[in-house]
């Protein structure tokens, strides 16, 4: 498996990248465990999660992931792996987290309790990357990244990152670094597939000029580019069934990922994936790989039986024809996703 180096930063991952935020509610530890040990066996080094997970975020079970990656990692050799993980944004915005009661910001005294919390949970006295999970435009960057760089100066973390954020918000925040003299995010986490690619509007600039990676989340489009929801099918034990079951803001999710135009999208997807001989979950993933902004793609799966088609994206460079036909999906069919 390729590796490439996350900004301009010393650490290289594996161009593919675990996701956990399923392990505890949609996946139990033992299952956990096997993905964990498969992705290992394959070449995968890079593992993500965050405080909040598992998903959907509840405190009956907030912490939970990054308790069962602990109790894995610590079966394993801790220097062989880069971890990262994620500090809870403002809990008076679009989302409230699972965490400290949902009185969650990014200010020094949250970033500090959260860290520590993670630490502990983790069983481990070091975060590779460590990553706000959405970002507090209220909060002055500069402080926020004040905070963070003496998490680094600590020792407690090694690189900083940030995640759903705007082209506005990554350019203030390495602003913010650049002018206080202090670490500057080398990575952003934010939504990026076949089916969302707004992501190559603006953000891809700035991560080209500023050399930021993107590590993207849902390539698949939350499981849609698997096809498994095409024709109105709505299968048992997935993830977006049940949200649409939970209503409220997850059912709201879930409908900006199903829709009519991503459906169309996806089942034209579906048909060059099977002329180029590949399922529609191996082109998803060659597909996010190979881009230039791109560090490691983050995959997510509840079972092992899901890994054999991630992983043989792994080697696999798409043709040009291939990359063209995707790109005249995306003129036909454009924002699937809003």
């Amino acid at each position: 498996m390729k590796s490439r180096r996350l900004g301009r930063s010393s650490i290289a991952v594996s161009d593919i990248c675990m996701g956990t935020m399923t392990f505890g509610s949609m996946a139990d530890e033992a299952e956990a465990f096997k993905v964990l040990d498969q992705s290992l066996d394959a070449g995968i080094n890079f593992f993500d999660t965050a405080e909040n997970y598992p998903v959907p975020p509840d405190p009956k079970w907030a912490g939970l992931t990054e308790e069962i990656f602990g109790r894995w990692m610590k079966t394993k050799n801790r220097d062989s792996m880069v971890v990262a993980t994620k500090v809870s944004g403002p809990s008076h915005g679009w989302i409230k987290s699972a965490q400290r009661f949902g009185m969650t910001s990014l200010d020094r005294h949250n970033i500090t309790r959260a860290v520590e919390a993670s630490l502990t949970r983790l069983q481990t006295d070091y975060i590779d990357l460590y990553q706000t999970h959405w970002p507090d435009h209220g909060t002055p960057y500069d402080e926020v990244m004040i905070a963070l760089d003496d998490l680094i100066t600590a020792g407690k973390v090694r690189i900083l990152g940030c995640s759903n954020e705007t082209s506005w918000g990554l350019m203030k925040s390495l602003s913010a670094s650049e002018r206080q003299g202090v670490a500057r995010y080398e990575t952003i986490q934010n939504n990026f597939s076949m089916n969302n690619r707004r992501f190559e509007d603006e953000l891809a600039q700035v991560c080209r000029q500023e050399n930021v990676s993107l590590i993207p989340y849902s390539p698949l489009g939350g499981g849609v580019l698997s096809g498994k929801y095409n024709g109105g099918a709505n299968p048992k034990g997935a993830r977006f069934s049940g949200y649409l079951e939970l209503g409220g803001r997850q059912a709201a999710m879930a409908r900006r990922f199903i829709n009519k135009k991503s459906l169309e999208s996806t089942e034209r997807f579906m048909a060059i994936a099977a002329e180029s001989g590949m399922s529609p979950v191996t082109l998803a993933t060659a597909w996010s790989k190979q881009h230039d902004f791109v560090a490691s793609t983050i995959v997510g799966v509840t079972s092992t039986e899901q890994l054999p088609d991630i992983l043989v994206a792994a080697d696999l460079t798409l043709s040009d024809d291939v990359m063209k036909a995707v790109d005249a999906v995306t003129s036909d069919i454009m924002y699937p996703m809003g």
